[in-house]
């Protein structure tokens, strides 16, 4: 495995085999555009901000292998460490000062929602590897999308992510629309899939983002899809965290240009904000830590076959000796920026879990219903 020149690792909700997919000669495709992806095909992981220095990349199935957990865990497959980019998380105080920056717009009415995300520093107390930690993920968090991707060009990613940006085959589609935090608590930790009997209300400001994003994506598929459905909102689990979801369905009568639907999608407003472009000028003009891959998106693409891509939210980016662990929210004209702050703190408290070695499986999300849908 020492001459890979890019390797991804992932596992799909509520499966108990992962999928190896290693590129074994040459480098990954590097892209500059979503658009570019037409016609293409392998694991991509792709940034928020798409950049000469910081592309898309397309990672060849040189080999291609679906394995048990066990399997994986006895082959060990070796994941390149860098010792780092230098790069450092945002304090509390720059938190404060981008949520002041971002909050004044939308008192303006610049835009109608803008998602601040941050990025804090953590230093692993012991000498698990990246396969470690992608293993605690799986065990932790049925329920979600895990993946460890490395390339050169990226480093070395671990997400854990609840939210679907494309998947399907053939002509029949699904994406989903996902906004709205609460962390649940108490009594309501007992609680498993589905969420029907949860005693939860949602507050005004999380139904009103939840409903931008979906309205935002409605309009992105009636350009390119010949008929869509849209189901919800209805509550979803991720780790200890709960979210609205709406799921659309829809068919896609030429898949070949799924690119161009992954630049309509991509950042949704869930990530970003609305109107989009004026909001996602502002994040990578402002915000004080670079995102880099974090809140893309990853996943095999193959228009042939299977495709499924999920937004990279609750992610790490491992180096030597550090893991920079990224999370965000959406921001709207009533929010408050102490709720805000601890909306991140409880996102990013999925990947902090991870890291505590201390924290078995079952302390987490490990128990549940494979007819659940969260």
């Amino acid at each position: 495995m020492s001459d890979i020149s890019g390797i991804a690792i992932f596992r799909q909700p509520y499966s108990d085999e992962v999928t190896l997919v290693v590129q074994e000669e040459g480098t990954p495709v590097e892209l500059l555009s979503c658009a570019d992806l037409n016609n293409r095909s392998g694991f991509v992981i792709a940034p928020f901000e798409v950049k000469p220095d910081q592309p898309i990349l397309l990672i060849r199935p040189d080999r291609k292998e679906q394995l048990s957990l066990s399997a994986l865990s006895d082959l060990s497959p070796e994941i390149p460490v860098t010792n780092g980019i230098g790069m450092t998380g945002a304090s509390r105080m720059h938190y404060a000062i981008d949520f002041a920056n971002e909050h004044s717009q939308l008192e303006l009415d610049t835009f109608k929602k803008i998602v601040l995300a941050r990025c804090v520093d953590e230093q692993p107390q012991d000498d698990r590897k990246p396969l470690d930690f992608f293993l605690q993920a799986c065990a932790l968090y049925p329920r979600l999308f895990i993946a460890l991707v490395w390339t050169a060009k990226s480093g070395c990613w671990l997400t854990a992510t609840p939210e679907i940006l494309l998947k399907g085959e053939g002509t029949a589609w699904q994406t989903v629309a996902l906004a709205g935090t609460m962390k649940l608590e108490g009594e309501q930790l007992r609680y498993d899939a589905p969420l029907k009997d949860v005693p939860i209300t949602w507050t005004t400001k999380n139904l009103k983002e939840q409903r931008l994003v979906a309205t935002y994506i409605a309009e992105c598929l009636e350009q390119y899809a010949s008929d869509f459905s849209e189901e919800g909102p209805s509550t979803v689990r991720a780790a200890n965290l709960v979210h609205l979801r709406s799921d659309f369905s829809f068919t896609l009568p030429d898949n070949a240009h799924i690119g161009d639907l992954l630049q309509s999608l991509h950042p949704t407003p869930a990530v970003c904000g609305l109107p989009k472009k004026s909001a996602f000028d502002f994040i990578v003009r402002h915000e004080h830590t670079p995102r880099r891959y974090y809140s893309g998106f990853m996943g095999m693409l193959d228009p042939q076959e299977q495709t499924s891509l999920y937004v990279s939210l609750r992610c790490m980016n491992i180096e030597q000796g550090v893991c920079h662990l990224f999370a965000g929210g959406g921001l709207l004209k009533d929010s408050v920026e102490e709720q805000e702050w601890q909306e991140t703190e409880a996102k990013l408290g999925t990947m902090r879990r991870i890291l505590d070695k201390k924290r078995s499986a079952t302390q987490g999300d490990a128990c549940y219903r494979r007819d659940a849908r969260t």
